[in-house]
């Protein structure tokens, strides 16, 4: 009887060192596929923080330094950010920048949706078609500016030949100030085909049934358009204003080459008085003072247009 009882008794102990044993095999089994996982993953991490968290923290620094680019920077503080708020070039670049974020941003969306559009429709020739329209997105910027220039000439441009047989007078469109940002506002739709693919990837993806049941409903195009397709399209629209607004915060290029900033600064661009600061006047510190204001605009327009994203983006239509 005594013997029976010690048996019993032993037998919720030996029962909680097997659940322990296995708990602890459990444990190490994923200690291990999570070390697997890391190495896997292991390039990008070193890439993610040697390329991206090293640069920004540099930076930083480096706002806070005097450094030509040559020998040891020199710490000066906040120097570089109090200079920086009484210059009134700076001022102008941002007010550059944030006209041709908020022009660029909206017509480049509604350029792509357009080019979706058109590259959705059940034609024949549609293959062509697309790949007319993609091809200047894909084109060397400089090509690309260089040509513009061509196009934009106030004597003999294509542009100003368009507007010659409307009856409207030529437009000095790269001398004039009130016309140059624009014109590097129009430049920038001509890289609009690669979203328009992206739109069109999620114009396919909307199912046709919406489509059927709007059209037993007796809802026209335009209807679709505006309570099935646009509502269905905010999450890429809203990817496209997020890496749009990126784009626009750092637009260098096509100022760069057809105006280097003119005329009278109207197209000094942040980007722009960043890079003349650090290659042509040689004050690197005082460009990454730039920079990382530059950087702390883009994250926090980011983060607000994420925030706001809750508000208007669909990804179903209840």
């Amino acid at each position: 009887m005594a013997g029976d009882l010690s048996h019993s008794s032993s037998r919720p102990f030996s029962k909680s060192i097997a659940m322990q044993r296995s708990h602890r095999r459990k444990i190490r089994k994923d200690l291990r596929s999570l070390l697997v996982g890391l190495l896997f993953i292991s390039p990008w991490i070193v890439g993610f923080f040697l390329f991206l968290v090293y640069p920004v923290l540099a930076n930083f620094y480096l706002g806070l330094t005097q450094y030509s680019g040559f020998g040891q920077p020199q710490w000066i503080g906040l120097q570089n950010y109090a200079e920086l708020m009484s210059d009134p070039l700076f001022w102008k670049s941002l007010y550059n920048t944030f006209y041709y974020v908020i022009l660029a941003v909206p017509l480049g969306v509604l350029v792509a949706i357009c080019l979706a559009l058109a590259m959705n429709q059940k034609v024949r020739e549609v293959a062509v078609y697309r790949m007319l329209l993609y091809l200047p997105s894909i084109a060397p910027v400089f090509a690309l500016s260089m040509m513009l220039i061509w196009l934009l000439n106030p004597r003999y441009g294509l542009f100003n030949y368009l507007l010659g047989l409307l009856h409207v007078p030529a437009i000095n469109w790269l001398g004039d100030t009130h016309w140059s940002k624009l014109a590097i506002v129009l430049v920038a739709q001509f890289g609009a085909g690669q979203f328009g693919l992206i739109f069109l990837a999620a114009l396919r993806a909307i199912p046709s049934s919406l489509y059927d049941a709007a059209s037993l409903d007796g809802a026209g195009p335009w209807r679709k358009f505006f309570y099935i397709t646009l509502p269905l399209l905010t999450p890429t629209i809203l990817y496209d204003i997020i890496i749009g607004i990126g784009f626009g915060l750092q637009v260098f290029a096509p100022a760069y080459i057809m105006t280097d900033g003119g005329p009278l600064n109207s197209t000094m661009f942040t980007a722009l008085y960043i890079y003349k600061n650090a290659f042509e006047y040689s004050r690197v510190g005082f460009a990454a003072t730039v920079s990382g204001i530059l950087f702390v605009m883009n994250a926090t327009l980011a983060i607000l247009t994420f925030w706001s994203s809750k508000y208007w983006v669909n990804y179903s239509i209840e």
